[in-house]
C-alpha cells in the first residue's frame, strides 16, 4: 500500500519558528508512564530481588531515553520535520515503554524469574500493540517511512530482550542469542555488501515469522513451560527466522 501524501515541507522561515514542545511533551509522558510501571513493579519486588530494583529502573530508563532520542532525531530531521508523534507512533511508543521496562528486568534475573507471570502479561500487551499501530496508521492516514522503521527496530529489540531473558534464566543456551542478533548481523553485513540494504517487498511470511518468534520466546519464558518444550519453542523461532532471512537474502541478491 503506498504511503499517504506527506505534509508540505517546512520552508526556511517556518522551520525556524517551529516549536517542537508538543513532541517533547509526548516523549516526556512516555517516560512518566515508564516510571509509573516501575513503581508498580516495586510493589511485589520486595518479595524477590527488590534490592536490585534501582538497577532495573536505571537500565529501563537508559533504554527509554535512547529510544526517545533516536525518535526525536528522526522526527526533527530534514525538510519533513514534525512537531508531534502522530497517532500511530504514539501507539508504537506505548509499546516501546513496555519493552524498555522488560529490558530493565534483565538487570535482575531473580526478579525476572519471580515475577515471570506479571512480566508475561506486559509482553503480551506489547505483542498485541504491534498489530494496533499499523491499523491506526491506516485508519488515520498517519503512515510514514519513519514510523515503519520505528516499528521494525522496536520488534528487533523486543526479540533480543526476550532472547537475553531466556539465557539469563537458563531456559536456553547461548545459541538463542542468534535469534536476537540476526537482524543486527544483517544490517552490519549490508555495510559490506550494499545490495543487502535494498528495499524488500511487503511479505506476509515475514510478519508471520516475527509474530511467531515473539510468541514462541514468550511461551518459553513461562515457568510452567517444561524445559524441553522451551528449548523446542526457541529452536522453532530460530529455524523460522533463518529460513525467512535466507529467502530475503536470495531475493535481494537476484534483484541487486
Amino acid at each position: 500500500m503506498p504511503l499517504p501524501l506527506a505534509p508540505p515541507p517546512l520552508t526556511s522561515a517556518s522551520a525556524g519558528t517551529t516549536r517542537p514542545w508538543r513532541l517533547a511533551l509526548e516523549l516526556a509522558l512516555g517516560g512518566i508512564a515508564l516510571l509509573g510501571l516501575l513503581a508498580l513493579l516495586g510493589l511485589p519486588a520486595s518479595q524477590a530481588g527488590g534490592a536490585s530494583l534501582p538497577w532495573v529502573a536505571a537500565l529501563a530508563s537508559v533504554t527509554y531515553l535512547g529510544m526517545a532520542a533516536l525518535l526525536w532525531r528522526g522526527l526533527r530531521q530534514g525538510a519533513w520535520a514534525r512537531t508531534s508523534l502522530g497517532p500511530a507512533n504514539r501507539v508504537t511508543l506505548a509499546r516501546g515503554v513496555l519493552v524498555a521496562l522488560l529490558a530493565g528486568t534483565l538487570a535482575a534475573p531473580a526478579l525476572l524469574a519471580a515475577q515471570a507471570a506479571w512480566l508475561f502479561v506486559l509482553a503480551l500487551v506489547a505483542l498485541a500493540l504491534d498489530g494496533v499501530d499499523g491499523w491506526v496508521a491506516r485508519r488515520t492516514g498517519s503512515a510514514s517511512a519513519l514510523g515503519a522503521r520505528f516499528d521494525m527496530e522496536l520488534d528487533a529489540f523486543f526479540i533480543l530482550v526476550l532472547c537475553l531473558a531466556l539465557l539469563l534464566l537458563g531456559r536456553a543456551g547461548p545459541w538463542v542469542l542468534a535469534i536476537g542478533a540476526m537482524r543486527y548481523a544483517f544490517v552490519a553485513a549490508s555495510w559490506r555488501w550494499a545490495w543487502l540494504a535494498g528495499e524488500l517487498p511487503e511479505s506476509l511470511r515475514r510478519k508471520a515469522v516475527c509474530v511467531w518468534q515473539v510468541a514462541a520466546l514468550m511461551l518459553a519464558l513461562l515457568p510452567a513451560t517444561p524445559g524441553a518444550l522451551a528449548v523446542w519453542l526457541a529452536a522453532t523461532a530460530l529455524a523460522g527466522l533463518t529460513f525467512s532471512f535466507a529467502v530475503d537474502v536470495r531475493w535481494l541478491y537476484r534483484h541487486r
